[in-house]
């Protein structure tokens, strides 16, 4: 059973740079306060920690 990760979006990407703004509507993050459940893969550890600095996660 592979893991899964819960992402919330806690900060504004309102002044943030191009990247970190299209990362985080690449995760599925739209709002404030929004959560989405992804797979744990590579590819999602690699967005997440680029824009850590706005998330929280949990694993579920």
């Amino acid at each position: 059973m592979s893991k899964k990760l819960e992402i919330t979006l806690t900060r504004s990407v309102i002044g943030g740079k191009d990247l970190q703004r299209k990362t985080v509507q690449a995760l599925g993050l739209k709002k404030i306060r929004q959560s989405v459940v992804l797979e744990d893969t590579p590819a999602i550890r690699g967005m997440v920690n680029k824009v850590s600095h706005l998330i929280s996660v949990k694993e579920v």
